[in-house]
């Protein structure tokens, strides 16, 4: 059995949602950050850095998003990452892009108008996350011109991780509608049925 630790509404979202494109069973671990649980004895023996997401399947424990849902798939939906050299590449290229770039902003903005108070907030560290983000926005959207996902024109773990991240857009309010490839992008992602269960376990 497979047991995520984290909640679907952090950043172990993803891992979640590559959980329900697999298809495989799992059971979900809550950590209480405020009781101290990550700092456990138990917990510390999953991610001795005391972070989530963390997964264990079998004997076999992972941590780091991107490399749980690079295990996920290999190991349970293989076609995610790619059918050849070159698509796993580039599926390895834009998750990386994904987290070492374009969530950097976002996280940065995300802190302060979510976490917070707004009396407390710094005015331009949002102001220049928010001048950060059109270039690569744009560059996402002329990749997408003419294709309907990133990679071989199929959905792969390129699109859940990167959509996982532009999808941070909608929480700090930050406008889309200047990118049509990516509205259309999101849309199609949308009606997938494992993007539709992760978002059920949101609520």
């Amino acid at each position: 059995m497979i047991t995520i630790y984290g909640s679907p509404k952090s950043s172990a979202g993803r891992c979640f949602w590559c959980l329900e494109e697999s298809g495989v069973s799992y059971e979900t671990k809550t950590i209480d950050f405020k009781a101290g649980e990550h700092k456990s004895e138990a917990f510390l023996k999953i991610n001795r850095n005391g972070k989530v997401p963390a997964l264990k399947d079998g004997d076999f424990t992972i941590w780091e998003s991107l490399a749980i849902n690079n295990y996920i798939a290999d190991a349970y939906k293989p076609e995610l990452l790619g059918t050849t050299a070159q698509e796993r590449g580039l599926v390895s290229q834009w998750g990386i892009w994904s987290v070492a770039d374009l969530q950097v902003p976002m996280i940065d903005a995300f802190i302060q108008l979510v976490f917070v108070p707004e009396p407390h907030r710094n005015a331009d560290v949002i102001a220049k996350a928010f001048e950060k983000l059109p270039v690569m926005l744009a560059s996402l959207d002329a990749e997408l011109e003419g294709n309907d996902f990133l990679v071989a024109n199929r959905f792969t773990l390129a699109d859940l991780n990167v959509s996982f991240v532009v999808g941070i857009c909608d929480d700090i309010k930050f406008d889309l509608s200047a990118y049509n490839n990516i509205n259309q992008w999101r849309t199609r992602i949308s009606e997938r049925d494992g993007l539709k269960r992760y978002k059920a376990l949101c609520k």
